[in-house]
């Protein structure tokens, strides 16, 4: 359940930061008119999102056990893609956010009726599509698809409210910060994510079996409080088989590598950037020129013969 509600509020506040900066610059140059077009692409946008959590939740149903379990690893796979291309572009892409939605609306201003609809869509619906696919695939792995579903019912709610505070100035986050933390606890989640998508693959016969790698189940019940907190934080198996095992630990290692490299490595860059304060040159003085003495005569240049 947790997991997923920060999946919903990351998700949730990023979709609502999105609208709030192109309310505002629409409200800024005094064109509210357009507001109605913007409203029915974010309103598109959520149809989309509902569909695309619907189709997953109940289109596999008239499926074989075996198609099931392929399309579930495979759909897990492409989550954790999406996902993690997510936290890299916001990573990358956070600090100059503003500026870029501004410009497309800018462009789509200058376009058509359907370019402002369209704007929204794709600006919103690209977070619902993917927080959809994830927190599908997140309550897949863990078993848990009611208190996974309320969860992130919950964190979406929250980002609703904390991103009016914001738009109205009553609440200051530190964006930066939230985004870099949430980024760590979701790659975790991939993580468990990506190992449960291969074991679907190997369960419907596409990867191939490997025996367990061990057997936590004596040490950490499933029934447990702690084996049940694990399996909804992280997707913890008790006997994973190793093409599990390394397959979340390279995910885990090179993902996390990379995203501290590019989080930190940005704010590094930010302040290299930073303009040094200007030095003033020394003073230089000109030569001394002596005037020509009375009744000398002249060059053809100006100079004393």
């Amino acid at each position: 359940m947790l997991a997923n509600l920060l999946i919903g509020l990351r998700e949730g506040l990023e979709a609502g930061l999105v609208i709030g900066i192109l309310v505002a610059y629409l409200t800024k140059l005094g064109r509210r008119d357009m507001l109605s077009r913007l409203w029915a692409g974010i309103a598109g946008a959520i149809i989309i999102s509902l569909g695309v959590g619907a189709l997953l939740t109940f289109g596999p149903y008239g499926l074989t056990t075996q198609a099931q379990e392929a399309l579930g690893g495979s759909l897990s796979i492409l989550a954790i893609a999406l996902v993690t291309w997510m936290i890299f572009w916001m990573a990358r892409h956070a600090r100059h956010l503003k500026g870029e939605l501004q410009g497309r609306l800018a462009s789509a201003m200058a376009g058509s009726t359907a370019a402002i609809v369209l704007l929204g869509i794709l600006s919103v619906g690209r977070e619902g599509v993917e927080t959809a696919l994830f927190v599908w695939a997140s309550v897949s792995s863990s078993g848990q698809a009611l208190l996974g579903s309320i969860g992130a019912l919950l964190g979406i709610l929250a980002s609703i409210a904390v991103s009016y505070l914001i738009y109205r100035g009553l609440v200051r986050i530190n964006l930066s910060r939230f985004f870099f933390w949430t980024g760590l606890f979701l790659v975790l989640v991939a993580a468990g994510v990506f190992a449960y998508g291969l074991g679907e693959l190997q369960e419907a016969g596409i990867l191939p079996t490997t025996g367990p790698a061990y057997d936590l189940g004596g040490a950490i019940p499933v029934t447990s409080w702690y084996g049940t907190l694990l399996t909804g934080l992280f997707q913890f198996t008790a006997d994973p088989s190793w093409l599990q095992v390394v397959g979340w630990l390279l995910y885990a290692a090179v993902v996390l590598t990379l995203f501290l490299r590019v989080s930190l490595g940005g704010k590094a860059t930010t302040q290299a950037v930073a303009p040094a304060p200007a030095v003033q040159a020394p003073a230089v003085e000109a030569p001394a020129v002596e005037a020509p003495r009375a009744n000398e005569p002249l060059s053809p240049l100006g100079e004393r013969a």
